[in-house]
This record gives structure tokens, sequence and C-alpha cells, in this order.
């Protein structure tokens, strides 16, 4: 399904990713795992057009697409949620969702399908976005990108900063989405345990490079932890 071959991103003058390739299949999920300052949000902003690489290529189910604006990706069926949530605060929780829609346009069942996965953004539909505890925030931030009827979905530490309850909420929506909807996901985690209990495949990234590739199945928790010397 998606498809990165060689890429190398730069800011400015620093050579961040330094010629990274990976993929994600239909309808798996797939963690890419590092230390702070490797070069994870990058490779996901180089993906959605934010950063674009220098050179090297990306493809969405054959289509190249390093070179596309930022706002036509999604609409080839890529649905992102960035780290730190980006959800503009005085907007409310219908208003935040509606902004992801493509050309205004909302597909029957749409708001149904984000609510069935988050039932208390349809309790606070009309509450400002700034509003929300961080934990609401995170479903909202999940919430719009699904709301275009996503094939992949690409996430940025989803669980960063929230307690152990709402993780296993977060955890059971990707879970959700990708077993009933058949949608793959690109997950950036820190949490170990998170990472490891949805994942087909892991990459392990270290200084803008992959430098292992495993099923999860046949890697350890504290094999991780060695590697990663966390």
């Amino acid at each position: 399904m998606l498809t990165v071959k060689n890429i190398h991103t730069y800011y400015g003058k620093s050579y961040v990713l330094q010629g990274i390739s990976l993929e994600v299949k239909e309808g798996e999920i797939v963690s890419i795992l590092g230390r702070n300052g490797v070069g994870k949000t990058t490779l996901l902003r180089s993906i959605m057009g934010l950063t674009p690489p220098r050179s090297g290529e990306i493809c969405f189910r054959g289509q190249e697409i390093q070179r596309l604006s930022p706002h036509l990706i999604p609409r080839l069926g890529i649905g992102y949620v960035p780290q730190g949530r980006r959800i503009f605060p005085r907007l409310t929780v219908l208003e935040n969702l509606k902004t992801a829609l493509v050309k205004g346009k909302i597909a029957k069942g749409s708001f149904d399908e984000v609510f069935e996965y988050f039932p208390r953004l349809a309790e606070r539909g009309n509450q400002p976005g700034g509003t929300l505890s961080g934990g609401e925030q995170q479903m909202l931030a999940i919430g719009r990108a699904l709301i275009a009827h996503p094939q992949m979905v690409i996430l940025d530490e989803p669980t960063e900063g929230l307690m152990p309850s709402l993780v296993a909420m977060v955890r059971e929506s990707i879970q959700n989405m990708n077993r009933q909807k058949g949608v793959a996901i690109l997950l950036v985690e820190q949490n170990l345990e998170t990472a490891l209990a949805i994942s087909n495949r892991m990459y392990l990234m270290e200084k803008g490079n992959i430098t292992l590739e495993k099923k999860v199945a046949e890697i350890s928790k504290e094999e991780l932890l060695r590697v990663l010397c966390i």
C-alpha cells in the first residue's frame, strides 16, 4: 500500500533522513520505534508532503506522492494524526471534524462512525476543542483523520502524555479501525507495550536510518529495550 524508497530529507542544511526505505502492506499495523531526535516525525512529515524529501520515492497504491502538495495527499486516502494533536482550540468538536472533509462533503454516517469509536466526542459536539481534556483532544485528532474514510492512517505518538486508561482506549480504537475497517496503520510510538501489542511489524530508527526490521512476533520487549537503550 505504501512504499518509501531511499528518501533523503533535510531541514535546511541538517541532513535528517539518510536513505530511509520501508513499506506498509494492506491491512498491516507497522510501528516505527527509536529514541527522540532520530527522525521519526520527519519521516511521517516527508510522507505527508510537509517536509518533502530532496530525493527518493514515496508511492501510495502505486502512485508517486513525494512531489504532491500536502493538501492533496489526504485526498488519496491517507489520514494523518500529528504529534501534539494540532486541533483547532476555538472550533467546536464538530467543526474540527468538518475541517478534514474533502470539498466540504459530508458522507452519510461519517460522524456516526467517529462517534462509534469515541462516544465521548458525541457528548461534546458543540464544545470548543481547546476545552477538552488531553485524552479527548487525542480522540478528536484521530476522529478527524477518520472522517474522510481513509485507507491508511499515520499516527505520531498518539498515546503521548495520556493516563493508562486513555492509552488503552486509544490502543483499542487503533485496533478496531484496523480489524473492522481494514485500515492500514503506520505508527510512531514510544509506548513499547502499545507498539508490541498491536503491531504486525516494526522498524527501528537510529540517526536518520532504519537499522532493524522485524515481525513483532520475532522480537521481545527486552531485546527492544536493550537496542533502544531506554
